[in-house]
């Protein structure tokens, strides 16, 4: 069982027991001894989002990187796809992305790559976590073969070409209004510019980062500003992502926000009518909408579902041959274009079907009619209540009264100390109900 990596990397609350810069440095000195096999010169990329504690890490990783012999390219501020394209495009041996993703300032986090762009594998992570914990002094390098580090100036300039690339030759976005919110995070630069240079009308919020204020009351999983200037400047498309830039969140033209589910279902039925989707429909998670599985059934194509975290998504895709997949959050797949999530290209891609087809965004992202859905979380400090049997009854209880018309979906956060509690179903009365029981028995064991 792995100690120190979730679903999505490592995470915790910056300079604290699991992310400061001792443990940066001991996972540096690690993936760096991990990935140097081979007589060449080994590299590493690292980018990160806007938070303070970013430059702490930055530093500690490089430290430990540098001191197994790895030589070190810092991108500085750089959305996830961003490094992943960029690992493989400069011949690196890993990746390395420094965030938390849609988390507050005071959590910080790190991802890694592999020199394909994709994220380790769970066996990857564990033989990590094993060379952390041996004696650190066992992994250095001799004076002579220490690496050397460069930091790259052009690398936002590069992803935003690679971004551009993923739309139809020729294509330009002249007319549309867009506002963007980056939500102070690592695309406060590139999506702003990438949209300008399309042609369009660029109205930018979220793009004064402080260290401090990323994903604060803005971005994709706080869209209420996005939505109020989409109406006040009267938009044809708001595009919110979120602190690293690899999930999206659209808000259509009369200010309704629009989840990855009817995204992921508009790409997917697109491309499947050009001629250009693989693996018979898209690869999403337990948490996506029974609407969304039922409009792809109407069309001929399927849906497969994996457990949460984009990187399951991925490994589905991979092994079945599917361009597009994600998550409901906003977590968007294309493989054609990126190895992982990609807020800005997702965003693209649904900016090429409003100028390709003349309709407004709320009729393109109108796909299909979502269940009633309710998501509630439960914070606990000490362990976590869901084996505990009063909690084991109750779940058994709510599904036992969804039965045959909706899901009952309950799971640790793997980045956060939360119980998430999702239900669906056609009643929408009966669902709320069921959420609020197990919320009320998961509240009074986490006290």
């Amino acid at each position: 069982m792995k100690k120190y990596f979730g679903t999505d990397g490592i995470r915790g609350q910056a300079n604290s027991r699991t992310m400061n810069a001792e443990m940066a440095l001991k996972v540096g000195m690690a993936a760096g001894s991990f990935h140097t096999a081979g007589g060449h010169r080994h590299r590493v990329v690292i980018g990160k989002d806007t938070r303070l504690s970013g430059y702490m890490i930055e530093q500690a990783l490089t430290a430990g990187f540098l001191s197994v012999g790895m030589d070190v390219f810092l991108f500085g501020p750089l959305p996830t796809p961003g490094v992943a394209m960029l690992t493989r495009s400069l011949r690196a041996d890993m990746g390395v992305m420094i965030s938390a993703s849609h988390n507050p300032h005071q959590d910080n986090g790190i991802k890694l790559f592999d020199k394909q762009g994709r994220k380790l594998s769970d066996a990857d992570e564990l033989a990590i976590e094993t060379l952390m914990q041996r004696d650190m002094n066992d992994l250095l390098v001799s004076p002579e073969n220490l690496g050397r580090a460069t930091r790259i100036e052009d690398a936002q300039a590069r992803y935003i070409e690679s971004a551009k690339r993923t739309l139809p030759r020729g294509l330009r976005l002249e007319g549309l209004r867009i506002v963007v919110d980056c939500a102070n995070g690592a695309a406060y630069k590139v999506a702003p510019a990438a949209l300008w240079e399309l042609g369009a009308e660029v109205i930018s919020i979220g793009v004064e980062p402080n260290g401090f204020n990323i994903n604060e009351d803005c971005g994709s999983t706080s869209p209420q500003k996005l939505i109020n200037k989409v109406r006040e400047v009267r938009a044809d498309i708001g595009i919110a992502l979120d602190g690293d830039a690899d999930r999206v969140l659209i808000v259509d033209e009369n200010g309704v926000a629009v989840d990855g589910d009817q995204i992921m279902a508009l790409i997917a039925t697109s491309w499947a009518a050009k001629g250009q989707l693989k693996g018979g429909g898209l690869v999403t998670t337990i948490m996506s909408n029974l609407g969304l599985e039922r409009h792809l059934s109407d069309k001929g194509l399927n849906l497969a579902r994996t457990r949460v975290g984009d990187r399951y998504v991925v490994e589905h895709m991979r092994a079945n041959d599917f361009n597009v997949g994600g998550e409901q959050s906003g977590h968007i797949v294309l493989s054609d274009f990126s190895t992982t999530g990609d807020g800005l290209t997702a965003a693209l891609q649904v900016l090429a079907e409003v100028m390709e087809t003349g309709k407004p965004v709320s009729q393109l992202c109108n796909q299909f009619t979502p269940l009633p859905q309710v998501l509630k979380n439960v914070r606990y400090s000490h362990g976590t209540p869901l084996d505990m049997p009063v909690v084991q009854d109750a779940i058994a209880e709510g599904e036992s009264r969804l039965a045959k018309t909706g899901r009952l979906v309950i799971r640790p956060s793997g980045t956060e100390p939360l119980i998430r509690v999702m239900a669906e179903g056609e009643d929408e009365k009966l669902v709320n109900a069921v959420v609020s029981d197990i919320v009320d028995v998961l509240k009074k064991q986490a006290a």
